[in-house]
């Protein structure tokens, strides 16, 4: 049988749920007889919704397909834990599954090889693909934020910046709208739509008063926001307060009447001050963290953007660059001035395509993808 051919089946599945299940992974499911034939399938749902196995289990049996002795492809180990949702390995073994073939261990804590031995135990054969197998690196992509908040503690970091060719974000008036085209705006919506949060400075706020939601492409759900205040200058009728969208705003100073009158419009204000008047921004990301953040979007001017790197905080650039020479202009972020080349920041190109008339780049942090 051609494990290989419905795991990636299922991979394709995971893939669907890129836009709904945060902050759970992106997981799907195919069951198969011993023949192969495809008795259900499924992805996993919004956060307290069913999980992918589950899906895949309603699926066959509307299908009107009995699964006992029956093989499932899963793209990351069932769990074996209580969270919003029972244990998927449990609801398998009650189905009668006789095996169940997984592309990736879950990096959840919880669940990290108990789902496995879980299994195992209970006498259901079990086969994982080593980690370095070109689907279990798609599992991980497709759930790097994910496995960077089990891992790490902090989401994976992704900063989206939209310059001409020469670098230049907008022009030294502020003007930047539009440097790139509408293809090249709705590409990036799509981008925003996986993350779980957008992050932006107060800068940006009280210059642009952007929305920071998705609007260029059909989504489920809108990202939370997320700013960087630190004196809490955030004004209380900013576009970016949507109702039934969280909102955080980390500050570096206590300001109790501003703090209520921002709070009265759904926002949660918190105090993370470093001794030189700004936000913690180290903490800042392990506190998102722990607030089920797995990917955060940055959409921000070139002094936080600068922090950030400086910091050595990005794991991944999205960057849009147009056709076009501008000169004299504002610039993706403040960093230098270095001493030696030897200081720059190593990347390496995951991907360059056109988007419209624009050149799409996704580079990396070298090495910070192996979470180590």
């Amino acid at each position: 049988m051609n494990h290989l051919h419905h795991l990636q089946q299922a991979l394709n599945l995971a893939q669907e749920s890129l836009w709904i299940t945060s902050p759970n992974p992106r997981v799907g499911c195919i069951i198969t007889n011993a023949c192969g034939q495809v008795l259900g399938q499924g992805h996993t749902q919004r956060a307290g919704g069913p999980h992918a196995e589950i899906m895949a289990l309603q699926d066959a049996q509307n299908n009107g397909c009995s699964v006992k002795g029956a093989t499932a492809y899963v793209t990351l180990e069932p769990c074996s834990h209580v969270g919003r949702t029972g244990p998927c390995c449990d609801a398998l073994m009650a189905a009668g599954i006789h095996s169940v073939i997984a592309t990736h261990t879950d990096p959840n804590p919880l669940v990290s090889g108990r789902g496995v031995a879980r299994l195992r135990a209970a006498g259901v054969e079990v086969i994982v693909l080593p980690p370095d197998d070109p689907l279990a690196v798609a599992t991980r992509e497709l759930n790097i934020g994910f496995f960077s908040r089990m891992i790490r503690h902090k989401p994976w970091v992704r900063m989206k910046l939209a310059a001409s060719l020469d670098g230049k974000t907008a022009l030294d008036n502020g003007i930047s709208q539009w440097i790139t085209s509408p293809e090249a705006r709705a590409d990036g919506h799509a981008w925003r739509a996986r993350s779980c949060a957008v992050l932006t400075g107060i800068g940006t706020v009280l210059a642009d008063n952007p929305r920071l939601d998705v609007r260029q492409v059909e989504t489920p759900r809108q990202p939370a926001v997320v700013v960087i205040d630190s004196r809490l200058e955030t004004p209380p009728d900013a576009a970016l307060f949507m109702a039934g969208r969280a909102c955080t705003l980390y500050a570096a100073v206590q300001n109790d009447l501003k703090k209520s009158a921002l709070e009265e419009r759904g926002a949660q204000v918190i105090d993370l001050p470093l001794p030189n008047g700004r936000v913690d921004l180290v903490a800042m990301l392990h506190d998102l963290a722990r607030r089920e953040i797995n990917e955060l979007h940055i959409e921000a001017g070139e002094k936080l953007n600068g922090a950030l790197i400086r910091d050595n905080l990005v794991d991944e650039f999205l960057v849009y660059l147009a056709p076009k020479l501008i000169g004299q202009g504002r610039g993706m972020a403040q960093l230098g001035p270095l001493d030696s080349l030897m200081q720059a920041l190593p990347l390496a190109f995951r991907q360059t395509d056109r988007v419209g008339p624009d050149l799409r780049i996704v580079a990396r942090v070298c090495g910070r993808d192996t979470f180590e």
